[in-house]
């Protein structure tokens, strides 16, 4: 998922040197609500979620 998040934000950097503003900033949007769900999956991930592993000692 995270590769998706990449490739949207590559594709906008690609777009305003393009000279495509508007679409580059869509496809910015398009990244962001790609983190965010992204960020919300893994928080309420059953495996990794608000347990936090790393942490447990």
């Amino acid at each position: 998922m995270m590769a998706a998040v990449f490739a949207s934000l590559l594709l906008a950097f690609i777009l305003d040197l393009s000279g495509l503003g508007r679409m580059a900033v869509a496809c910015l949007l398009l990244s962001s609500v790609l983190c965010i769900w992204l960020f919300l999956f893994e928080i309420y991930s059953a495996d990794y979620g608000f347990r936090m592993p790393w942490l447990q000692l």
